[in-house]
């Protein structure tokens, strides 16, 4: 993994000191939205504004985030690291940072930068605060305000292509509210529904109101480069465009696929500064960049050295590109699903850790949505056909391999085809190799994540503390890689049962249950998971108890597994709750403990899990927040 000490763009290469003038830097940010703009070929777009932007700058047409939902994403976007080294992978968690690793608009404003940020934060840690990040961050915050002849970072983010922007009726007309006729979009008419989708009046409805708010926000864009150019700003601003993940729909928004990474960005460098031109202006780039990019770039267009630790690197001016993207998905609200991506400028692999889980597990946010809704009532009806019974599928390859190029929606999984080993391999070694190279924290169950930050004094440090931990980091890796492989790896799973870690310990119990019928039968593996049930470690005791349960080896553990849900550390209640609602009719006999998860828990997750499940059993139709 490339990673950059030394600032890739010198002051003396475009010709002005830091004494002399620097350039201001405007960042225009969306959520939610893939690139449906013309710019980007989307003939069905009506997005003029920034598509006026893209004809004075540069495209990239490879651009990609590092999660598919905004929360991990936009935390590795502040601190140019991935957010499965950093500890701010799973939605709606809060890390704790070294005091070392900083938010990169601090070195700006130490440089003299005035920073702003209106306003969206979501970066998963709260020390430092968003009030010692930015000189203003909130509906405020605005460059205008800065000390005069002073050079300026400004973020302006918008909110309202958001994928409640389509679920909520109420929102999308507010938001689509000043939309004239000829802005508006005819839903049969749209030609570019995902084949993964039905083609219903429902969903088009849904894929219209997309392209709607897209509009919508298209104009809001437009006022803020309008503002620049009335300022008298125009010539001395880079503005930067881009989305924090892509389109807010199922198998979009949450997935490390295209659909949920390929992201609008667009890159406007004035005359003056042209020397950070990594294009003619109009002319597209299909260089590979990676959201972890953002920060280190705007840290080397002020002049700055780019942090040694960080894992992203400045993309403009004569820096080199890059071979590959990666990308992270990690518990998703009550959720958890640990799935790995790299994707060079053609190809994707995709790595599923937890292989038996389905495409589409049942999480309350997505699920209210129209399309989410749609596809249940296919798969209830039977009539699931073509990349819609792909993806209702109740579990997943361990590896999938798409050909972007003639296959742009990532439907024919290629990871089996002998023809495309080679590549298979290439891609399969470079994950790994990163996953060594950040220290993959997201491979640690969260339970133990909680257990152990307190003594590293910070998320990050556990893996990356004092003590080198890489013969940790690279057994981890490991052992969960080898946890999906099989029959073969029964010897090195059952060997990771007497690990020192309790991390590796758990993807030894995790591997065995995947394959429990098989593993049945493996000498030492019963005995090695019944030791495990009363192991230190609550995500271990579960991992066990789940595999055991599976096999139908031992009465005792699906009550070892039901007794975690009244412990003390309630991400080891959410693991055991998810556990139980997976193992379905086995779970019978510990309904009470499930339906005691419906009340008094220390967050929301347990009690949306506890509540499937409950329902499942009972045949009832309960909802919870």
């Amino acid at each position: 993994m490339r990673r950059t000490s030394i600032c890739l763009l010198v002051l003396f290469l475009v010709g002005f000191s830091l004494a002399d003038e620097r350039p201001n830097v405007v960042w225009i940010s969306a959520e939610d939205i893939s690139p449906h703009f013309g710019f980007a070929g989307d003939k069905q777009a009506k997005t003029p504004h920034l598509d006026e932007l893209a004809r004075q700058g540069t495209y990239y047409s490879n651009a990609f985030t590092s999660a598919g939902v905004c929360a991990p994403c936009r935390s590795g976007i502040i601190t140019g690291m991935y957010q499965n080294s950093v500890g701010t992978h799973h939605m709606r968690c809060n890390a704790t940072l070294p005091d070392w690793l900083r938010p990169f608009p601090l070195y700006l404003r130490e440089a003299g930068y005035y920073c702003t940020n209106a306003s969206k934060t979501d970066y998963q840690f709260s020390e430092p605060g968003k009030n010692e990040i930015w000189d203003e961050c909130g509906g405020k915050g605005h460059w205008k305000d800065r000390a005069e002849g002073q050079p300026f970072f400004a973020v302006f983010n918008y909110t309202g292509c958001h994928e409640s922007g389509i679920a909520s009726e109420e929102k999308y007309k507010s938001v689509t509210a000043d939309l004239t006729d000829d802005q508006r979009q005819d839903p049969e008419a749209l030609s570019s529904l995902p084949p993964y989708y039905p083609n219903t009046a429902v969903v088009r409805e849904d894929w219209k109101r997309n392209y709607e708010l897209i509009t919508a926000m298209d104009a809001w864009a437009g006022d803020l480069i309008e503002e620049i150019k009335d300022a008298g700003e125009w010539e001395n601003t880079i503005v930067m465009f881009w989305s924090d993940h892509g389109v807010g729909l199922p198998r979009a928004k949450r997935w490390l696929y295209d659909s949920g990474t390929h992201v609008p960005l667009v890159v406007h460098v004035p005359e003056k500064f042209k020397a950070f031109r990594t294009t003619k202006p109009g002319v597209t780039d299909d260089r590979l960049v990676s959201s972890v990019d953002f920060g280190p770039t705007v840290v080397a267009l002020a002049g700055l050295e780019v942090p040694a630790h960080m894992h992203g690197s400045s993309f403009l001016g004569d820096a080199p590109e890059r071979d590959y993207v990666y990308g992270a998905r990690d518990r998703m609200d009550e959720r958890y699903d640990i799935i790995r991506a790299v994707r060079d400028k053609r190809y994707r692999y995709i790595r599923n850790f937890e292989p038996l889980k389905p495409y589409y597990q049942y999480m309350n946010t997505p699920e209210k949505g129209a399309t989410m809704m749609e596809i249940r009532k296919a798969e209830k009806a039977g009539q699931l056909t073509g990349a819609l019974k792909l993806f209702s599928a109740g579990s997943k390859p361990v590896e999938e391999l798409y050909d972007l190029e003639n296959d742009p929606h990532e439907i024919n999984n290629l990871a089996d085809d002998p023809a495309y080993a080679d590549k298979l391999n290439e891609l399969s070694k470079a994950l790994f190799a990163w996953q060594l190279d950040i220290g993959d924290i997201g491979l640690i169950p969260e339970s133990e994540i909680t257990a152990r930050q307190g003594n590293a004094g910070a998320t990050y440090a556990i893996l990356h503390g004092d003590i080198d931990q890489s013969a940790l980091i690279e057994n981890l890796t490991t052992v969960a890689t080898l946890a999906s492989e099989g029959s073969g790896a029964f010897p090195e799973l059952v060997t990771a049962l007497g690990d020192e870690d309790a991390a590796v310990r758990y993807w030894g119990a995790t591997g065995l249950g995947n394959f429990s019928e098989e593993a049945l039968g493996f000498e030492g593996a019963v005995i090695a998971l019944e030791g495990c049930l009363s192991d230190d470690a609550p995500a271990v005791r579960i991992a066990a108890g789940r595999a055991l349960c599976r096999m139908g080896a031992n009465p005792d553990a699906l009550g070892v597994v039901a007794e975690e849900m009244q412990g003390d550390n309630e991400w080891a209640r959410l693991e055991a709750a998810i556990v139980l609602d997976e193992l379905e009719e086995v779970a019978r006999p510990v309904l009470k403990a499930l339906q005691a998860g419906l009340e008094d828990q220390p967050n929301k997750y347990i009690t949306r899990v506890s509540n499937k499940a409950v329902n499942d059993l009972l045949g009832t139709e309960n909802k919870v927040p």
